[in-house]
């Protein structure tokens, strides 16, 4: 209870913005202390807008975790023979070289069986994440250009589910419910599919929030920089935004469904409940357009739910009350758990 407190941020660069998050750890209690967001004006200004948002978001610490995503991370479920803990990883290298279009040697692999071990089982299921390691160092390289000291690097997709479950803890909430965690974002959208705080199923797809942003830009004859701006403020334009944006939200619920058959076959489960999260989903009703074409009932959730922020550092205004956008930001700093 009196031990000395942790901290670190999360800090999410995406391809359209950089989110941050700083938390701090003392005993159980977790607080909210730095929070920060901006938009990247371009590739050459990505550097000055990291500094931005942690100076904006009064983030005072320096040890970050963050994540990388995109076509150079492959994750994959695999049914192996059922082997200890220490013989698990060379086993996990070896299978996944049947499965990876690029060498073992150069990226960095992670996997985790997805079932607390049975020893009278012949089999398991397993996990495994593969990072070409020039996206990994890269990463770094940014991070330390500004600086800052990388204490892990996660992927978006798990960093998704770690903040539902930290949230989860924080709320005392608790049951063996599966739900899809969905996250939005501007060019890609991730999935991971929970049976209460446990993942299951992870997948990225690259259907998302730029592709609604040119269809409405195509509608309205406007430039996409100005179609962002109408997105958060659509005014009487609301109902002519959700008509256009429908195809491509039909083409994102038709990606998360093949995600629903593929687990519901492996797990013999069907998924109950759909949380969306992501910048995209702030749109007004994108979330209930959504949950009606998957037939599930859907909401946005708000990763910052149950943090303590009795102390902020940062201006309050910041906090808008929909913080659904800054769930990877948030899984990241919840890594501080496992310090």
């Amino acid at each position: 209870m009196f031990g000395k407190s942790k901290t670190l941020v999360g800090l999410d660069i995406g391809s359209y913005s950089v989110r941050a998050v700083e938390l701090t750890q003392k005993g159980e209690a977790i607080s909210l202390v730095g929070f920060g967001r901006a938009a990247i004006e371009g590739p050459e200004f990505l550097e000055d807008t990291v500094l931005q948002v942690l100076d904006e978001g009064g983030i005072k610490s320096r040890r970050v975790a963050t994540a990388v995503s995109g076509r150079s991370v492959i994750f994959r479920t695999v049914t192996m023979m059922n082997l200890p803990d220490e013989e698990l990883k060379q086993a996990v290298a070896y299978e996944a070289n049947k499965y990876l279009p690029f060498e073992v040697d150069d990226v960095v692999l992670d996997s985790q069986r997805l079932e607390p071990r049975d020893e009278t089982a012949e089999q398991m299921k397993v996990m495994f994440v593969a990072a070409k390691r020039s996206l990994v160092d890269e990463h770094c390289n940014l991070l330390d250009n500004l600086g800052l000291t990388p204490v892990l690097i996660d992927v978006d997709v798990f960093a998704l589910g770690n903040a539902f479950e930290m949230r989860n803890q924080l709320l005392g909430a608790s049951d063996e419910t599966v739900r899809a965690l969905i996250d939005v974002g501007a060019t890609k959208s991730n999935i991971n599919i929970m049976r209460g705080n446990q993942t299951l199923f992870v997948r990225e797809f690259h259907t998302a929030g730029n592709d609604v942003t040119e269809a409405i830009a195509r509608r309205f004859g406007e430039d996409p920089k100005d179609i962002e701006v109408m997105k958060l403020d659509p005014g009487n334009a609301l109902e002519t935004m959700q008509e256009t944006m429908t195809p491509v939200l039909e083409d994102i619920a038709d990606e998360v469904r093949l995600s629903f058959d593929y687990f519901e076959n492996q797990y013999e489960q069907e998924v109950s409940e759909a949380y969306f999260s992501g910048g995209s989903v702030l749109f007004p009703g994108m979330d209930h357009i959504l949950g009606n074409l998957l037939g599930v009932p859907a909401r946005t959730w708000d990763p910052t739910e149950g943090l303590d922020m009795s102390t902020p550092r940062f201006d309050a205004s910041l906090l808008e009350g929909n913080n659904a956008d800054m769930s990877i930001a948030v899984g990241l700093g919840s890594r501080i758990r496992g310090l």
